[in-house]
C-alpha cells in the first residue's frame, strides 16, 4: 500500500506541475482515502494540498477550497493550527494556506487572501519553500490592493529565499510573475515584459506547460500595456490554445477576452466567438463555487464586463 500511495502522490504532482491539472484529481482522491485509512496524516495533507492545486488550476475553485479546508479552515478566516501538529504536516498546511490565498486572489478577495498568506507564513517556521510561497503570496495580495511598497518588500523577502536555489524552477517562475505584476501596477510594461519573458524561459526548460501558458499571458498583458497590440495577438492566441489543451480555465478566459478586444476591428465574428468562449469558462468557474462566493465572482469588474459585453 505504501508503494501505491507514493505512486498516486507522484501522479498527482506531475499533473499539477507538468501536465493537465484535472488528470491529477482522481489519483489524489485515492491518495487521500488511502492515507486517511492508514492514519498517515502528513501524506493525507500532501494529497489535499496537491488536490487543491490541481482543482484550482483547472478553475474548480470551490472544489479546491473544500479539499484544502481540513488544513486551512472553511471560512474567510484561516484556522490557526494547534502546536502539536507534526512538522511535515505543518509544512503542507502552510502550502495549503498559500494555495487557498491564491484562490481567494483569483476571486478578487485580496484582503481574505492576505489573511491566508499570513496564516501560511506563521506555519512555515522551518521550511524555506513554504515561507517563499507565503511571502510571494503577500506580495501578490499587495498588488491586488494597489500597494506597491508592500508588494516590493514582500517580493524581496521571497527573492532572498531562492537566491541560492537555482533548482527551484517553480519558485523562480512565480517570482518573475509577481515581478511582472508589480511592474504593471507601476505602469512599467518593458520591465514587466522582461520579467514575464524570463519566467517563460524557465517554464519551458522545466517542461511545465501550465506555467508556460501563464507566463505567455503575462507577456501578452505586458505587450498590450506597451502598445504592442499586433504582437500581443500572436502571444494571446498561443496562450489560449495551450490553456484550452490543459483545461486551465483561469488562463483561458482572460486570454480569450483580451484577444477578442484586440481582433474586434478586424474580425467581428472571431471576436464574438472568443467572447462566447471566455463567458463559458467564467460561468463554469461560477458553477463550481459555493453560493456565498458566486455573486462576488460574477461581480468582479472584468468578469462582469465580459458577461455584459
Amino acid at each position: 500500500m505504501a508503494e501505491e500511495l507514493a505512486q498516486l502522490l507522484a501522479t498527482g504532482e506531475r499533473a499539477a506541475f507538468h501536465g493537465r491539472p484535472a488528470d491529477g484529481a482522481g489519483p489524489l482522491e485515492q491518495a487521500m482515502t488511502l492515507a486517511s485509512a492508514r492514519g498517515l496524516r502528513a501524506e493525507s495533507a500532501a494529497a489535499r494540498w496537491l488536490a487543491g492545486v490541481c482543482h484550482g488550476a483547472a478553475g474548480a475553485y470551490g472544489t479546491a477550497l473544500v479539499r484544502l479546508a481540513p488544513l486551512t479552515g472553511d471560512g474567510d478566516v484561516p484556522r490557526w493550527d494547534p502546536p502539536e501538529r507534526a512538522e511535515e504536516e505543518r509544512l503542507f498546511a502552510s502550502l495549503a494556506g498559500a494555495t487557498a490565498a491564491s484562490l481567494q486572489r483569483q476571486l478578487g478577495r485580496h484582503e481574505v487572501a492576505r489573511a491566508f498568506d499570513s496564516y501560511a507564513l506563521t506555519l512555515a517556521t522551518s521550511s524555506p519553500e513554504a515561507a517563499f510561497d507565503a511571502h510571494l503570496g503577500l506580495a501578490a495580495d499587495a498588488v491586488g490592493l494597489a500597494d506597491p511598497d508592500w508588494a516590493r518588500r514582500s517580493w524581496n523577502e521571497a527573492s532572498a529565499l531562492v537566491a541560492e536555489r537555482a533548482e527551484w524552477w517553480r519558485q523562480h517562475v512565480r517570482l518573475d510573475w509577481v515581478a511582472a505584476e508589480i511592474a504593471l501596477l507601476e505602469e512599467d510594461p518593458p520591465r514587466a515584459l522582461a520579467s514575464a519573458t524570463a519566467a517563460l524561459a524557465v517554464a519551458e526548460r522545466s517542461g511545465a506547460p501550465r506555467h508556460v501558458a501563464k507566463s505567455l499571458l503575462f507577456i501578452g498583458v505586458s505587450q498590450v500595456q506597451d502598445g504592442q497590440d499586433e504582437v500581443a495577438q500572436a502571444t494571446l492566441r498561443r496562450t489560449s490554445v495551450l490553456a484550452e489543451s490543459l483545461g486551465a480555465l483561469p488562463l483561458l478566459w482572460p486570454s480569450r477576452a483580451m484577444l477578442a478586444t484586440l481582433v474586434a476591428d478586424q474580425d467581428l465574428a472571431l471576436a464574438a466567438d472568443l467572447v462566447a468562449s471566455a463567458r463559458t469558462a467564467v460561468l463554469a468557474i461560477a458553477g463550481d463555487l459555493p453560493e456565498r462566493l458566486r455573486p462576488g465572482w460574477l461581480a468582479r469588474p472584468d468578469v462582469a464586463g465580459l458577461l455584459e459585453a
